[in-house]
Parts: structure tokens; C-alpha cells; sequence
């Protein structure tokens, strides 16, 4: 009898194994029929937190069911990661996170709670236009060589909207490069470092035209720099680090978007589905129209192999960049 057993439970194993592509192709046919969670690895305030709104919005449209955003910041952005890496490959909860976060993660945390290049899928990149460097308006330097100068005489404090940002690592290429002194410090997002900027706690900070936007219309802070991305119709006569004149990889090479992750194992139907709508949000939806309007993105979102590709180039980057700095989580 034996024999007969092993060769049924044998058999009950191969059928298995043949159905399961089939539960897949149902499960993902059936998607959606209940409410999406879209993780945000930022704090309300960011680019992260309003593309994130922006995509609900639009998904919840197209999809039929409600998309709920929970902000999850801290950790450098695995806090929500591994809220998503963790969950069910179904669909129904999603990451969206700045991709350095990922990129950083495993070159800065002693413990990484999952791995971001197995444990999650990358569906799609949503650009943050130029992100931008800022001071407070009763800061005395006026430009970013004014700043630069200052920094020589005496210490500026500076606010980072991520630990282990491109921000942070340009900061300290740059007191490399100048002997400017930059006292980095950390925050949670763009919101909680722009209330410190305001009240003149900090004298600089960065952070997409999505964060630093409404300040800099109000009058209180001035923008001195594009550090990551082109020359801005909206921020005339501010240069980029080319222009003035560093244009060594860390000022040039270290790109930052938002990136929507699915868990690992999420049928590829599911994730080309989302991939679409991220794509065809940037033209049909007002709401996504407005946030990359203030934003000041132009870039068309990566999917698929380009998206591959993108991931592939800069992450090493990243992770180079953040052990040579020796840049870390305290």
C-alpha cells in the first residue's frame, strides 16, 4: 500500500503544481473585488505623499473599488516596505516609495528587514520634477556661492527630508570639495523639515517643488539650487550643480522619483495592469496633471524594461556612493 500512497500523494502534488497557474490567471481575472491599500513610505507634505493621493484617486476610478493611502514613514522607508513585502502578492496592497529608499536601504541599515531587489516588484516610476535646495529668507547668503562661502566661516544647518538621500551625499561631496562645514540633519520627510526651515531652526534644506513650492511663492524661503534635475521655467536664474560648476557623479548621476512596488510573487497581470494606469495617469487624470504641474515633472513614467534598466544603473550607484561616504543610520 506504500508504494500506492506515495504515487497518489504524487500525483496530488503534480495536479497541484498544474492548477496553480490557473488559480493565478483566476485570481488575477477576478482583481479587483476589495479595497487597495497604496502604502506611502512618506510623510503628508512630500511628493511621495501627494503623487500617492493623486494615483488613489485615479485607481479607485478606473479600478471601481477604494484605494486607501497609509502614510508609514521611518526607517528609511522600510517601515512601509516591509508592510507590503510581507503582505499577500495579491494586489490589493502596494508600495509607493522614493526609490532611493530601497536603492539605500541595504548599504545603510545593520538589519534589513527584507531584501527590496527580491522581496518587492517594481511596477512603475513617477518623476518629482526638479528637487530643489532652499534657505530660509533671513539667511543671510542669497545664492548658492554665497552659501558655499559662509559654510567656510561657519557651520550651516541643513535639513534632510531622507537619511541617505542624494541630498545628504551631495552635502557631503560638497564639504569635501569646498571645506564647507554642513550639519546634516535628519528628518521624516519634507513637511516636518519645512516647519523647522520656516521658523529658522535649520538655515537650508532640499526638497521637490511638491514640499518647497508653496514656501518659496510665500516668500518664506528662497531657492539657490536645482540639485537633482534640469533648469526650471518656474525657478529662473537658478543654477544646477553643472552650472555652477560641479559635475562630479554625485551631483550628476543620482536621479530620485517615486516608485510604486507590489510583494513579490504578484501575478504579472496585476502588475502590467497597475504599470498602465500609472502610465495613462499622467494624461487622464486632473489630479495627477496638477501634482506633477507643481511638481514641474515632464519626464514620462518607466515600466517594464526601462524601468529595469533604471533600477539597475542607479542603485548601484547609491550603495557605492553610501559606503564610500560611510554614510549611515545612527
Amino acid at each position: 500500500m506504500r508504494p500506492f500512497n506515495n504515487r497518489r500523494q504524487w500525483l496530488q502534488m503534480a495536479a497541484g503544481l498544474s492548477l496553480a497557474p490557473m488559480l493565478s490567471a483566476r485570481a488575477s481575472s477576478a482583481w479587483p473585488n476589495k479595497p487597495i491599500r497604496l502604502i506611502a513610505g512618506q510623510a503628508p507634505g512630500s511628493s511621495n505623499d501627494a503623487t500617492a493621493r493623486a494615483l488613489s484617486d485615479y485607481f479607485s476610478q478606473k479600478l471601481g473599488v477604494p484605494v486607501v493611502v497609509e502614510n508609514k514613514p521611518g526607517a528609511l522607508g522600510m517601515i512601509a516596505a516591509e508592510t507590503v513585502a510581507r503582505s499577500e502578492p495579491d494586489g490589493y496592497t502596494l508600495l509607493i516609495s522614493l526609490h532611493s529608499q530601497p536603492a539605500q536601504a541595504p548599504a545603510m541599515l545593520k538589519r534589513v528587514p527584507i531584501n527590496p531587489d527580491k522581496d518587492l516588484v517594481p511596477i512603475a516610476s513617477v518623476g518629482v520634477g526638479p528637487v530643489t535646495a532652499v534657505v530660509n529668507k533671513d539667511f543671510a547668503p542669497k545664492t548658492l556661492k554665497e552659501v558655499i562661502e559662509y559654510a567656510k566661516t561657519k557651520p550651516v544647518n541643513v535639513g534632510n527630508y531622507s537619511i541617505g538621500s542624494g541630498w545628504q551625499m551631495m552635502l557631503t561631496q560638497l564639504a569635501k570639495d569646498t571645506g564647507g562645514q554642513f550639519n546634516v540633519v535628519n528628518y521624516k520627510g519634507t513637511g516636518a523639515m519645512l516647519m523647522d526651515l520656516y521658523a529658522g531652526t535649520i538655515d537650508m534644506g532640499a526638497g521637490s517643488l511638491a514640499g518647497v513650492g508653496g514656501g518659496i511663492d510665500k516668500g518664506a524661503i528662497r531657492p539657490v539650487a536645482i540639485v537633482i534635475g534640469e533648469r526650471s521655467s518656474k525657478l529662473p536664474g537658478i543654477p544646477t550643480w553643472a552650472d555652477a560648476g560641479f559635475r562630479a557623479p554625485v551631483y550628476q548621476d543620482l536621479a530620485e522619483c517615486n516608485m510604486l512596488f507590489a510583494p513579490a510573487g504578484t501575478p504579472a497581470a496585476i502588475v502590467d495592469k497597475l504599470a498602465a494606469l500609472v502610465k495613462s495617469s499622467v494624461r487622464e487624470s486632473p489630479r495627477m496633471q496638477s501634482v506633477r504641474e507643481t511638481l514641474h515633472a515632464e519626464d514620462e513614467p518607466l515600466t517594464g524594461e526601462a524601468l529595469r534598466q533604471f533600477i539597475a544603473r542607479t542603485w548601484p550607484t547609491y550603495r557605492r556612493l553610501t559606503k564610500e561616504m560611510n554614510i549611515s543610520i545612527s
